[in-house]
């Protein structure tokens, strides 16, 4: 594992980060924007499981301290796409359309 220094895969986060912040910040689709979302949460997840890996391991951590702090973000992800894609059906079936520019009102 020491053969891919520690920057790399921060650099390759950093970059999954961008990707997924530029797709929020331009899709107009609903869907669309909840994916770039989870890229930006596994973009977070390489970081934890990265600085995890490269740490020196202390005798009071646990053994996978940073793996199950992936593991609670992948569980928070999936809470997230269930709410969001019910979110997304219950606009859609208002407004019949999936365009996060239409969902500017709450009121219908």
């Amino acid at each position: 594992m020491t053969d891919i220094p520690l920057t790399w895969f921060l650099y390759f986060a950093a970059a999954s980060f961008g990707i997924g912040l530029f797709g929020v910040l331009v899709r107009r689709n609903a869907v669309a924007v909840l994916m770039a979302i989870e890229i930006m949460l596994n973009a977070a997840n390489i970081n934890l499981v990265a600085f995890w890996r490269y740490r020196e391991p202390s005798p009071e951590d646990g053994a996978l301290t940073g793996v199950m702090f992936a593991v609670f973000v992948v569980t928070i992800a999936a809470a997230e796409v269930s709410v969001g894609i019910g979110m997304i059906l219950l606009a859609y079936r208002r407004w019949q359309a999936a365009d996060v520019d239409r969902y500017n009102s709450l009121a219908g």
